[in-house]
């Protein structure tokens, strides 16, 4: 049994080790003073961890309270983020907060949140929907490891309840796999959860097991011993080509001795047992006049970086007319972007052949992440590469795969983040495949999350000009590509701006504005030659961007053929391009959308058939038109 051997630890006085259980209760009692004026939060989850956050903060990390996030100090992330009042507590012992900002937790103009979120200084990404704080510690450790090689390292603590979670168990081997030997992981196992104790409790010997079997350095531990947690985070900076995994055996509540090791105590608040609790913490505080004791300073040795200059090396070089995949345009904007940039850094989930990322890998091998088929774990991991703006990220893979990494797409909004997405086979336009890779839902799911752009290019020369927005866009951006190719009907030097579309076609004549994207802006073009043979004239948009979306354009439009507007989309109607119009149509009146879109579970077939066959074909459109337009 590979259990904790105590051993001399050369790092620590005996002064220091006493003064490192008395800022534990500090912690703590800084905590309960958070929680009970709030009166919520999550006290006994923050009681567990004390000792684990006294021995990081002040002996292990190396950090600077005037400047928390800079590039070269050490990460630290707490996936258990409704342990939050812990890690605030901490840093008002440290003295970045005042006691009086630690008191203002969860109040509605107090950036003390109820889970940490970068509005505050010293948090890099947040947290709270459990299960993701070590997919981003994996990115950050990445990109510590293999682009800046630099000295700083990352430190990870991850709730028993939360270790059930498969985004960890993905994490885990991505970590192993690269070796990330400046990352560590903190399991808390303090044995209960929220409505009833953890799967495993206190098997710490299991837990052990796993985490072996995936390839950490693991020890367990005694989480309230302060000698214990400074020997093995010693031991961690000594192990070389694998990440470490303490497992920290705790007890929830430790420190009160009525709710320690108690069930129902869970995001509750101590509030009537307040002067007692204070009491029994206290009488452990040897030092009473402890000052907020000293940080360990890092070595400035991350480089210099800046986020200039990234533009495409060529301009797009099509010809008009030409046929060109969308999803090989973002490779070739890419391998371009990366020849002005070196930070641009491709993550992609074993579909690199299929989005064209392998074009950027084949290119800048070193700046590709393969992720394998793991996409919770490939968005934490970008998430985490970018932050402190160490990395310019681009996911990609099947845009229908996406949609099992929502929450951590939608928990990286939340996180500022600035990684850029790419999702291709949209639609039933990819044919043969079927329903479960067609991308349908995508432009809903991204249209919700705040702040993010939604890019929808129809031909190769906007998509490459797309890729080039996004690397410069400070946010999340969403670029939905199509498999099949289509005409090139932009000039190489045509302007592309975030929030405008393109009037394609138009005339004086026009009696419908019809607006499409991708696949069905080259079916509204059939479908516009065919009615204008039979003396009916449309007009055509291309949105470009479907979030924004260009009012002014769209509303001038409408008005100028009637207020007849329609919209046909290769996604399902909800939340999609035709929603999207109509939300900017809301405050106009006189004006009608149809939409044609798909509105059932599509099947397999020929991508003609099955455009024909959900209504936003060539045909279908021309249909929609006729006795509409007269």
């Amino acid at each position: 049994m590979n259990v904790f051997n105590f051993k001399d630890i050369p790092t620590a006085t005996m002064a220091d080790i006493n003064d490192l259980y008395d800022i534990a209760n500090q912690i703590r009692l800084h905590s309960l003073a958070s929680t009970t004026k709030a009166g919520s939060g999550h006290p006994t989850s923050c009681f567990s961890i004390a000792e684990v956050m006294s021995v990081l903060f002040f002996h292990t990390l190396k950090q600077s309270k005037e400047y928390p996030k800079h590039p070269s100090s050490d990460r630290f992330v707490l996936s258990k983020g409704h342990a939050a009042p812990v890690l605030y507590a901490a840093w008002t012992v440290a003295g970045l907060l005042t006691e009086e900002q630690n008191l203002s937790l969860r109040q509605n103009d107090s950036d003390i949140e109820g889970h940490p979120t970068p509005r505050l200084n010293f948090v890099d990404v947040a947290t709270g929907s459990l299960g993701q704080g070590l997919s981003c510690g994996c990115g950050m450790a990445y990109v510590g490891k293999y682009y800046d090689k630099a000295s700083y390292r990352v430190y990870v603590v991850l709730g028993d309840g939360e270790s059930a979670e498969g985004s960890n168990w993905e994490a885990m081997a991505f970590a192993s796999y690269y070796k990330l030997d400046n990352l560590v992981l903190i399991i808390d196992v303090n044995r209960l959860g929220q409505s009833e104790p953890t799967q495993l409790q206190h098997d710490t010997e299991t837990y052990r097991k796993r985490c072996d079997a995936f390839g950490f350095h693991t020890k367990v531990v005694d989480g309230h011993s302060v000698e214990e947690l400074i020997s093995i985070f010693d031991e961690a900076k000594t192990v070389k080509d694998k990440p470490t995994c303490v497992i920290a055996k705790t007890f929830k509540g430790h420190g009160f001795t009525k709710v320690a090791d108690k069930h129902g105590y869970h995001g509750k608040a101590l509030k009537e047992d307040h002067s007692e609790v204070v009491a029994e913490i206290s009488a452990r505080i040897q030092n009473k006049n402890l000052a907020h004791p000293k940080l360990i300073p890092f070595e400035d040795d991350a480089p210099k970086i800046e986020l200039t200059g990234i533009t495409l090396s060529s301009p797009p070089n099509y010809k008009l007319g030409d046929n060109a995949a969308v999803r090989k345009a973002y490779g070739v904007a890419l391998a371009k972007l990366g020849d002005s940039c070196s930070l641009i850094t491709t993550f992609d989930a074993d579909t690199k052949n299929s989005t064209f990322a392998q074009t950027y890998k084949d290119k800048y091998p070193n700046r590709h992440v393969e992720c394998f088929i793991a996409e919770q774990n490939m968005v934490g991991v970008a998430i985490g590469a970018a932050c402190r703006d160490r990395r310019i990220a681009f996911v990609s893979t099947f845009a229908c795969f996406l949609t099992r990494a929502f929450d951590q797409i939608r928990m990286g909004a939340i996180s500022q983040t600035k990684v850029n997405f790419v999702g291709s086979h949209c639609g039933v336009s990819i044919g043969e495949d079927g329903p479960s890779q067609m991308g349908l839902e995508d432009l809903a799911i991204f249209r919700t999350v705040p702040g993010c752009v939604v890019f929808y290019p129809s031909d190769a020369v906007s998509a490459e000009r797309a890729i080039e927005l996004a690397a410069n866009y400070n946010g999340m951006t969403y670029t939905r590509t199509t498999r099949a190719e289509t005409p090139v009907i932009y000039h190489p030097d045509e302007v592309f701006e975030i929030g405008k579309g393109k009037l394609i076609r138009h005339s004086i004549d026009d009696k419908v504005t019809i607006i499409g994207g991708g696949i069905t802006l080259f079916e509204a073009n059939k479908a516009a030659d065919t009615l204008a043979a039979e003396g009916i004239h449309v007009r055509v948009i291309d949105l470009f961007t479907v979030k924004p979306i260009d009012k002014e354009l769209l509303i001038e439009n409408a008005k100028a053929t009637g207020g007849k507007v329609l919209t046909v989309e290769d996604h399902y109607s909800e939340g999609g391009l035709g929603e999207a119009v109509l939300s900017a149509f809301s405050e106009e009146t006189n004006i009608t959308v149809k939409m044609l879109a798909v509105k059932e579970v599509p099947r397999s077939g020929t991508p003609n058939a099955l455009l024909e066959k959900y209504g936003i074909s060539r045909n279908k459109i021309a249909d929609a038109v006729r006795g509409w337009a007269q």
